[in-house]
């Protein structure tokens, strides 16, 4: 079935394009989606905490209707996003209000989260929320796209202090950001006057991943082109693995186990059973 934003109370559900870009990149950024006020109100819901919920909260659960969290989930492009990454009614796995001070002197080392996660057909998603601008002094967010699909111990990435390609998050305050549990990041040193917040949620969906953003334009060319996406990271030989993983995904996600980008896993999962006459 074909899902357009009508079978959503039209919030605004990605499309196949933005879909494989989260597929490739392993995350999907909203810039300045919270308006002016909201922000403001964010930035006094953050400094005053937002109390732990039970893990598998639903989201009326968690935070209740009117509340700041809940608004910041209902805004169209969060909410569409959201629904067309996990689905209707995800749980909230857990959330966790990020501060850093000014010159603190540290950064966090690059690491995955919950990489005991060994899914290859499903994924949860994390929401992280910049209510303020941030700066390059204020040491945003650092990621490395393409990284999802790389499994390493947690840890294992800590060594690495900078790689190829990475992006180190500088956006507009209320820009929303969601993330494959998967992909490597860190948050950076602050070297600024102020004080910098990030809010994040981890949703666990609750429905099969299949086909659930506006699939109108799955045979957009433009879909193939993203899922084909290399990063200077990648080494010659092993980077090969990221896009045989990615195909593997998207194949999930659609339900067409006859996708594939220039034969890549077809050659290797070619087992014929037919016997020689």
């Amino acid at each position: 079935m074909t899902n357009t934003p009508e079978h959503t109370s039209n919030i605004p559900l990605l499309s196949s394009v933005r879909m494989a870009h989260f597929v490739a990149h392993g995350s999907l950024r909203l810039d300045a989606v919270v308006p002016p006020e909201m922000n403001a109100e964010g930035m006094e819901v953050l400094r005053a905490g937002v109390p732990e919920v039970p893990y598998g909260s639903s989201v009326p659960a968690a935070y209740p209707a009117g509340s700041f969290v809940r608004r910041l989930l209902e805004l169209p492009a969060a909410a569409g996003a959201l629904r067309s990454l996990v689905g209707p009614g995800p749980a909230v796995d857990h959330h966790y209000v990020h501060l850093r001070e000014p010159h603190e002197g540290w950064a966090q080392p690059l690491h995955a989260d919950a990489i005991i996660d060994v899914r290859t057909d499903a994924f949860d998603v994390q929401l992280m929320y910049y209510p303020q601008d941030v700066t390059l002094d204020m040491g945003g967010t650092l990621s490395v796209p393409g990284s999802h699909l790389r499994r390493t111990n947690e840890s294992d990435t800590g060594r690495y202090q900078n790689l190829r390609g990475q992006s180190r998050l500088v956006c507009p305050a209320g820009t929303v950001v969601f993330l494959h549990h998967g992909l490597w990041h860190g948050g950076r040193r602050n070297d600024s006057d102020v004080v910098r917040y990030m809010f994040k949620i981890r949703f666990n969906p609750t429905v099969r991943q299949r086909r659930l953003w506006d699939t109108s334009d799955l045979g957009d060319p433009r879909v193939a082109e993203e899922l084909s996406t290399t990063f200077p990271w990648y080494e010659p030989a092993t980077g090969r693995l990221e896009i045989y993983h990615r195909v593997l995904l998207w194949r999930a996600l659609t339900g067409d186990d006859s996708f594939d980008l220039d034969h890549w896993v077809t050659r290797v999962s070619n087992q014929p059973r037919r016997e020689a006459v």
